[in-house]
């Protein structure tokens, strides 16, 4: 069976494909959910932009017309739903835990959305943790999404660990930004991705630079950037940059992400759906 007719839910399926012996060590999805693709968006260090790049990813495949969804697995510090305006309790049916919907219609899943305070801090271990984002899998209805986003928590702890080993990843893009340091620990997240067999589709640089709004020159605030010295070293093909922008940033704050637009990043989308 090709990926863009898999429903990954071997559990009601009749094929006999050739991942179907691999996909069996997976949690199973809701019977009455189906999900086609799954991204994964994931950095080596917090603070770079990897809630950001998620909900423009989901943004940009909305427009498109395909049927986004992002499962938020950053449960410590969730974010997504700030961006996308979206508040209050997500509901339940009798056949499981329902997402909530965006404005333009990205079905989202969150622990700010099933927590009585969304201020209120998350004190569990990491198994809890990982079991939070296992069911974020398993008993949420994902109504026919095309291709679901992941917000993974920075590292490569238990969380990043546990959604390769219960979620059937089709890829993943690494987010970063120029400073050296940050060089470094993107060279973990592409260590991990390799160690679980999992392909890297691009890299993405948030921050690069800011666009100086008087003469249109690019200013390096965090220095020069890495990222091409580190694509080429681990064979990444894609990558992308996304600048400093005061506008950006003042819409997702307002909680429309959904009217940022950002041009680089339609190639990585376009190869994440040819994925």
């Amino acid at each position: 069976m090709s990926s863009d007719s898999c429903s990954h839910n071997c559990g009601s399926c009749g094929e006999d494909c050739g991942d179907r012996s691999a996909e069996s060590t997976f949690e199973k999805l809701n019977p009455f959910s189906s999900v086609k693709k799954v991204i994964g968006i994931v950095s080596g260090k917090g603070g770079v932009g990897k809630s950001l790049v998620t909900s423009l990813m989901a943004v940009m495949a909305q427009r498109k017309g395909l049927n986004a969804a992002i499962l938020d697995a950053d449960i410590t510090g969730p974010s997504i739903p700030k961006s996308f305006g979206v508040s209050g309790r997500a509901m339940a049916s009798q056949q499981g835990m329902l997402p909530s919907v965006s404005k333009k219609g990205t079905q989202i899943m969150s622990l700010n959305l099933i927590s009585e305070n969304e201020t209120d801090p998350v004190i569990w271990r990491g198994p809890v943790i990982a079991g939070v984002v296992k069911q974020f899998w398993t008993d949420v209805v994902w109504k026919d999404v095309d291709i679901m986003f992941i917000d993974m928590p920075p590292g490569t702890g238990d969380v990043p660990l546990t959604v390769f080993q219960s979620i059937p990843v089709d890829g993943i893009i690494i987010v970063s930004s120029p400073q050296e340091l940050v060089g470094m620990i993107v060279e973990k997240a592409v260590n991990m991705a390799a160690m679980m067999n999992i392909p890297v589709l691009a890299l993405v640089e948030n921050m690069s630079y800011f666009k100086c709004p008087d003469c249109g020159k690019e200013i390096k605030i965090f220095g020069e950037s890495n990222m091409e010295k580190i694509a080429k070293k681990h064979n990444i093909s894609l990558t992308a940059r996304i600048p400093i922008d005061p506008q950006i940033a003042s819409l997702v704050d307002a909680g429309n992400v959904e009217e940022v637009n950002v041009e680089s990043l339609n190639k990585v989308l376009d190869a994440v759906i040819a994925k």
